[in-house]
């Protein structure tokens, strides 16, 4: 059940730094009237922590190491 959670986690997490990263350019009206808004520097780097911090809890999960 563990492991479920830590993937289903890790998604999540991943699909938030990938929408903050890509925002501009997925063409969402309200995405991206809602994120240009903020400062694009603060933007880019929360998104590649939310990747880095995705991308550990995925290899946590693949590895199992609690």
């Amino acid at each position: 059940m563990r492991s479920v959670a830590d993937f289903t986690m890790a998604a999540i997490i991943l699909v938030i730094g990938i929408i903050m990263l890509l925002g501009d350019k997925l063409g969402i009206p309200a995405l991206t009237q809602l994120l240009l808004s903020r400062d694009s520097l603060i933007r880019y780097m929360f998104g590649g922590l939310c990747l880095m911090y995705g991308g550990f809890r995925l290899y946590r999960a693949f590895k199992k190491d609690y």
